[in-house]
């Protein structure tokens, strides 16, 4: 599909995504870099469905998958289930964009028509048939469109992830004025024992973005990969097409030794948040992640008005750093209808075991009582 056919079907403002994520520039440095591929298990299905007119008026991003790496909704154990009673979970059908744990519209409809959105959902279902494929995984749903899903009989999964809200802040300090005492001395001394020693952080973006700067933060990437997966998922080709498809969209934050750099992460800007990715570094420097992955990231939001930083999938440390739980949305379609009404009860128990667990993580937030707001 060309990229601006793709892109009038992403939600957008100005004719740009909002959400970088869905940008058609994304999916093709992706694909074309091989990182998205039946080699490596993401073979592209993108589902369009078009009007009377012949033209496009839905798309869903889809993958078809031999693995459930790269998603961070965790299924491996449905998928021994299915295969300890004989049957085979993979392939699989996955809505997502690869390797992001991001919220973002799975179901593109411009026209916002539900019709349309089901048959969308319709088709993923009939596709897995055709496919021999077990199950369809919708990932990082908006609460709207999970909620479509629930209406069309898919079971609906949450999870948590942590998000820093601007109250409109001037600056970081009014930021920390927003936080217990305790809690502002802690985030001082973090940054001042990070940025110690002459280290120092810069954000490049766009043009400033060069080739040296990529091969700097894919050694990054390399080490922090190789420690977390074994195998990194991406590979270096993909950042330079990053870098040539849409530069404008990326914040990386490098963090230096006078001239050198030690470490760094990879941000995404949308529409009205940044979006945290991945981060990396080759000296062991106390507090230098939590600087670079999550205090720049709110310095950057509060210089250029960004609402929300959204700081990844997992990590409750990102509680302590002004971070608040969040609500993730998945839904799940399983052919198998033994499989289906096991995960189904799994589901029913896990579902407020998730809220719970959110009551109690807001009462380690580091805000003071009533200056919260999101």
């Amino acid at each position: 599909m060309a990229p601006d056919v793709w892109n009038s079907l992403v939600p957008g403002t100005n004719g740009v995504p909002d959400n970088p994520f869905l940008d058609h520039a994304f999916f093709l440095a992706l694909e074309e870099s091989g990182c998205a591929s039946a080699r490596t298990g993401w073979q592209p299905q993108h589902i369009v469905i078009a009007g009377a007119d012949g033209n496009p008026v839905g798309l869903l991003p889809l993958f078809l998958k031999s693995h459930s790496m790269g998603e961070y909704v965790f299924d491996h154990g449905w998928a021994n289930a299915l295969e300890r009673a004989g049957g085979s979970y993979y392939p699989k059908l996955q809505g997502s964009v690869p390797f992001t744990p991001a919220t973002a519209p799975k179901l593109l409809v411009p026209s916002g028509d539900i019709g349309i959105k089901a048959a969308l959902l319709q088709t993923a279902q009939d596709l897995a048939a055709q496919r021999h494929a077990s199950s369809v995984h919708l990932t990082f749903l908006p609460e709207e469109e999970a909620q479509l899903t629930t209406a069309q009989g898919w079971l609906p999964r949450v999870d948590t992830q942590f998000h820093w809200h601007n109250q409109g802040f001037a600056d970081f300090e009014q930021f920390l004025e927003t936080l217990s005492s305790r809690k502002r001395k802690v985030i001082r001394r973090e940054r001042r024992d990070a940025l110690a020693d002459g280290i120092s952080v810069k954000w490049l973006s766009g043009a400033g973005l060069t080739e040296a700067h990529w091969d700097a933060f894919f050694d990054f990437y390399e080490d922090t990969g190789a420690r977390k997966w074994g195998r990194p998922y991406l590979n270096r080709l993909f950042f330079s097409l990053l870098g040539q498809y849409m530069a404008d969209r990326v914040v990386l934050m490098l963090a230096y030794d006078g001239e050198t750099p030690i470490a760094g992460a990879i941000n995404f800007r949308g529409h009205d948040r940044l979006f945290g990715r991945n981060w990396g570094g080759t000296r062991d420097v106390p507090f230098l992640h939590f600087e670079v992955c999550y205090y720049q990231a709110i310095d950057y939001a509060i210089a250029h008005g960004l609402a929300v930083v959204e700081a990844g999938a997992q990590g409750d440390h990102k509680l302590a750093r002004g971070y608040t739980p969040v609500t993730t949305h998945s839904a799940h379609w399983i052919a198998h209808q033994g499989l289906r009404q096991a995960v189904a009860g799994f589901l029913d128990d896990e579902r407020p075991a998730v809220a719970r667990e959110q009551e109690i993580l807001e009462h380690y937030t580091p805000y003071r009582r009533g200056d919260r707001t999101d």
